[in-house]
């Protein structure tokens, strides 16, 4: 019936059957070898955190939450069940329009903790990552969990196709990555919940027509839950990026927005500064200012001032219990921090903030960001291209979508509103820029013309020009902000830099209903999937309670539709009452 492997990493190859799976490490055997010369070959290639170079931009890509423990009882009957760090295999089809190419391993794991007969199937897939990271989400540490917890169902974690060792073949070459779609994901998620027979007692009887299946995700796996109503009987989506763009300056005008005061005027005066300096043409100023910051090697300034966003990025990875020690709040420290005494709404001014901003890169961050790589290395978008093809390499995958469908290109804010970012940093091509004569020759950077310049140096068997994302046609396929799902709960946070892409956007006016309700907290990107998130703050655990008590109704209209009777309003789980204490110290905005 199904497979059960230990939570070590597998490689997942092409299996000629469309079976529950039966592969195994001898199917890896064979290649094997290879694979592991292969991956010895680049690791020492890719930055700490896995990317090419720093001037990648970060992908929208939700918390991991790791499992604390794995031996679990039935809650119950005290029944001991398998361990959570169980993997198991699902036999899926390599492309949803050619079953007849046959199917590969997809991994997944399952927690029947709560499940009782006639409870949904909860299905959650991280998206863009390896899904090892994730498997906490089977928990009540999550809001998969919560769910699962409330209406005695099952929770799943399934890995996204081509991230992690979930891969239709055995590597990432562009012959491989023409699988990987968004189509191709949202059919994966359809045919799993269609066909799988779940490793429990009566796993066979599961499928949409039989149990409901609620689709849980978060950022881009969030804009999935939207898709497949016929399948999936509701869906919760968090922080969901449903509208595909271009020009994505608005992500960090969020940024700008919610963080310190002191912290962002002092910010822009630095970037305001770099921008003079460079347009100047004087290279005696321009080399003493890219030494002030470790980067005198970095021969574009572009690729210098690009680097400056590391920091801002930083903001993606905070949470709600977020401590001092995270790297944005030190980074506003080492700028608003001087002598023990904090600056003032307005910061400490240019000069004082472009030193402790270069003495922080050079001496504190830059390490961190770019391990063994000088600042050369490490910023440099325009020498020979690092090329990775072997699997799990999340950010050749994320590229691969982000080239063909996704675009989220992060650029400097339009003219007359505040920027955090260097207005060297365009969405225009260079003629296009209205900027002095010599930046426009030597020193504008055009993230239009990067992101073709990446694609085509990255991916050159697929494009043979620079590409341009097609987000008019993935926005026109999915419907981008305008979507419209029965039994879909959106939840969004106020300060994540991913909001104007959701459909709590500034820009576009989507109306709450109660059939697709729109719920917005304080929270930062994906920050209500959490469980923690809401015991450190109010607004978060009134978003997780209506969300609850959302998923109650509709789960209650399910069972209704067969047996009539009336639901019971008293079985919405108390989210308080079922918290782990926060892990950090609550922090929400610093006083200037």
């Amino acid at each position: 019936m199904f497979e059960k492997a230990s939570a070590q990493p597998q490689l997942s190859f092409f299996s000629p059957s469309n079976t529950q799976v039966k592969t195994g490490f001898r199917k890896m055997l064979p290649v094997l070898p290879a694979l592991l010369l292969l991956a010895a070959t680049y690791v020492s290639a890719r930055l700490p955190d896995g990317r090419a170079h720093a001037n990648i931009q970060p992908m929208p890509v939700m918390e991991p939450l790791k499992l604390t423990y794995n031996n679990v009882q039935h809650f119950k009957t005290g029944e001991a069940l398998p361990s959570l760090d169980s993997v198991y295999y699902f036999n899926q089809l390599i492309d949803h329009n050619n079953p007849s190419l046959g199917t590969f391993s997809q991994r997944y794991w399952l927690s029947r903790e709560y499940y009782e007969p006639g409870g949904p199937m909860v299905l959650f897939t991280p998206g863009e990552s390896n899904a090892d990271e994730f498997t906490g989400y089977l928990t009540n540490m999550s809001m998969t969990g919560l769910i699962a917890q409330q209406e005695h169902g099952v929770t799943i974690v399934l890995e996204h196709r081509f991230f992690g060792y979930s891969n239709p073949y055995p590597d990432l070459s562009v012959a491989s990555l023409k699988y990987l779609t968004v189509q191709q994901g949202i059919d994966d998620l359809a045919y799993f919940a269609k066909t799988v027979k779940l490793p429990m007692p009566g796993g066979d009887r599961v499928s949409p027509d039989k149990a409901p299946w609620v689709l849980v995700g978060g950022s881009y796996s969030g804009a999935l839950t939207r898709n497949k109503p016929d399948v999936f009987w509701a869906g919760y989506a968090s922080s969901a990026v449903v509208e595909s763009i271009v020009d994505f300056w608005q992500y960090y005008d969020v940024i700008r927005q919610s963080m310190p005061q002191n912290c962002s005027a002092d910010v822009q005066a630095v970037v305001q500064h770099f921008d003079q300096v460079f347009n100047s043409g004087n290279q005696s100023a321009i080399y003493a200012l890219k030494d002030t910051f470790g980067m005198a090697d970095v021969e574009h300034l572009d690729d210098a001032v690009g680097a400056l966003r590391n920091n801002l990025w930083d903001w993606q990875k905070l949470n709600p219990y977020s401590g001092q020690d995270a790297a944005f709040y030190q980074f506003c420290d080492a700028l608003e921090v001087k002598n023990g005494k904090r600056a003032p709404a307005a910061g400490w001014g240019v000069d004082y903030a472009v030193k402790a901003w270069g003495s922080y890169f050079k001496n504190t961050y830059m390490h961190s960001l770019c391990g063994d790589y000088d600042a050369g290395s490490c910023f440099d978008t325009y020498g020979t291209p690092y090329i990775d093809t072997s699997v799990d390499q999340w950010s050749r995958s994320w590229q691969w979508m982000v080239c063909n469908e996704m675009g989220f290109l992060q650029d400097s804010a339009p003219a007359g509103t505040p920027t955090l970012v260097s207005r060297l940093i365009q969405p225009q091509n260079t003629e296009e820029a209205s900027v002095p004569p010599f930046a426009l020759t030597i020193l504008l950077m055009s993230m239009l013309a990067f992101l073709q310049r990446y694609c085509a140096r990255q991916f050159p068997e697929a494009f043979s020009s620079p590409p341009v994302p097609n987000v008019q046609k993935t926005n026109a396929a999915y419907q981008g902000w305008d979507v419209k799902s029965d039994r879909l709960f959106f939840a969004n946070g106020k300060r994540d830099p991913w909001r104007d892409v959701t459909v709590s956007s500034d820009f576009h006016t989507v109306a709450s209903t109660a059939r697709q309700p729109i719920v917005m907290g304080n929270g930062f990107h994906t920050s209500d999937l959490l469980t923690d998130s809401g015991y450190v703050d109010p607004s978060i655990a009134s978003l997780q309670k209506q969300g609850l008590a959302y998923m109650h109704t509709w789960l209650g209209e399910w069972k209704n539709r067969s047996h009539g009777g009336k639901q019971d309003a008293a079985a919405v789980v108390d989210v308080d009452a079922g918290r782990v204490p926060g892990r950090f110290v609550a922090r929400s905005e610093w006083a200037s």
